[in-house]
């Protein structure tokens, strides 16, 4: 019964990364068709960041209001018209409000899907089983550039009429009306998290739900502790209760989330899931080359994430974000040396001589499984389990907002960065901030592992 809940739960993730990853290899026919230049072409992709940081914002206060599962499904409903409107967009103006609608979804569903997971799951494999949300980003940000490569390829390229002479980049983000209609059909599937019912005084149904999940004895005990654990606060969970009371600061734990959630973006992960075609394709690599790059680095992504998902309840959450900030300190500065030795090709873009374009490449796909042994599942795993049941859901969002905006300031700016410094001061921007992560997760994480809710202090 939970293994099958946070099944349809993590479609939510899946779409989560259809939707963000489905950008890669569309930028030629955005451009094409819209007439867009660098800075055009960073609006057009960022779009869905600032529909995310809202989305992720508004979803925690909503997830109290209307419950976990209802919210699931508003961001499902989101992800249907997002994409129906991307395909058929005459300007950039409204696939840029199509895109925004599309990250509504995005943010809804990057804070909804762990606290609900956290929420039915027990506490020994919590872990693990919350992780699974980043297998399925990264299974939809693969999908995503599979679906693109094919598409592509059976057009002749992404600007090439397809079917009924529509261009094959307009079928990319028509085709994710599928699995958004998947989604929003199994979430009618299963209940609502026994936490949520328990905070609106629904005990007997949290008691039923708890029952399925764990059976009688376990259902009791479990919604006995929740009521425990909130009766130190006799109201109903608000975004005021994220301050310390008569100071009017931030909880220390509040602070703790942010932090995480931001640095995971300052890392630079979204640059190769949003540009990763157009950046290889930037040093010498074809249109259908960069596209099976990009496939190459969501298979390994998902081999780490599988890793991550085998060690997360053994060794714990904060081994494994010093793990990452350090492999990804190492592999960000190679990419930045190799990217520095790029010359001009003479018909104004680069090349990488001598070996530098395999090291790049090999050095580039390291980071990727770094990044998602840790700080991707990591992450979103310690934001769904971290806070007290009190402030879960508020807290998730100013955590989640707090991380699109990064993700937003990161992939923005990076056509233009890419072009001036360039690519090498760029990423070493990326390694600057991998290492400062190191030090951050020293100084102020501390391990969830084997914890249950009630038990989070903050």
């Amino acid at each position: 019964m939970t293994l099958r809940i946070v099944a349809v739960a993590t479609i939510g993730g899946f779409m989560f990364g259809y939707d963000s990853g489905v950008i890669n290899g569309t930028q030629k026919g955005l451009e094409a068709a819209f007439d867009l230049g660098r800075l055009g072409i960073g609006i057009n992709v960022g779009a869905i960041l600032v529909g995310s940081s809202i989305g992720a914002f508004g979803a925690g206060r909503l997830s109290d209001l209307i419950g976990r599962r209802a919210t699931m499904m508003v961001s499902a409903f989101l992800f249907i018209v997002s994409a129906a409107m991307a395909s058929a967009a005459g300007s950039s103006e409204i696939f840029i409000l199509a895109r925004i609608i599309g990250g509504l979804g995005v943010g809804a569903a990057s804070v909804t899907s762990p606290v609900y997971i956290s929420e039915v799951a027990p506490a020994k494999m919590r872990g693990s089983l919350s992780s699974v949300q980043q297998v399925m980003i990264i299974s939809g940000l693969t999908g995503a550039f599979v679906a693109n490569f094919f598409l592509a390829r059976l057009a002749g390229g992404s600007t090439d009429p397809l079917w009924f002479d529509i261009p094959a980049w307009r079928w990319m983000f028509g085709l994710q009306v599928i699995p958004a209609a998947l989604y929003l059909l199994a979430l009618l599937t299963i209940p609502e998290s026994p936490r949520y019912l328990t905070m609106k005084d629904k005990d007997d149904q949290a008691e039923s739900v708890l029952t399925r999940l764990f059976g009688a004895a376990h259902a009791a005990r479990t919604v006995r502790d929740i009521r425990a654990s909130l009766a130190s606060d006799h109201h109903k969970p608000k975004l005021s209760d994220l301050f310390v009371s008569g100071t009017g600061k931030l909880r220390p734990i509040v602070w703790v989330g942010i932090g995480l959630a931001v640095f995971q973006q300052l890392v630079g992960i979204n640059v190769v899931f949003y540009y990763g075609a157009t950046l290889w394709e930037a040093v010498g690599f074809t249109e259908d080359n960069a596209l099976q790059v990009n496939i190459l680095s969501g298979v390994l992504s998902i081999g780490a994430c599988l890793g991550a998902i085998a060690l997360i309840d053994r060794i714990g959450r904060r081994p494994l974000l010093l793990i990452g900030s350090a492999g990804m300190t190492v592999t960000l500065a190679t990419v930045a040396w190799a990217f520095s030795t790029a010359v001009s090709d003479g018909a104004g873009g680069l090349t990488l001589p001598g070996n530098s374009g395999v090291i790049a490449l090999a050095a580039a796909n390291l980071y990727v499984i770094f990044f998602n042994l840790s700080w991707g599942p990591v992450m979103w795993v310690m934001l769904g389990e971290m806070f007290p049941n009190q402030i879960r859901g508020s807290a998730l969002a100013v955590a989640g907002f707090a991380q699109w905006m990064a993700n937003a300031a990161i992939s923005v700016s990076f056509p233009t960065l890419a072009a001036w410094p360039g690519l090498a001061i760029t990423y070493v921007f990326y390694a600057l901030a991998a290492a400062v992560s190191f030090f951050f997760v020293r100084a102020m994480v501390n391990e969830t592992r084997g914890r249950e809710l009630e038990e989070m202090e903050g």
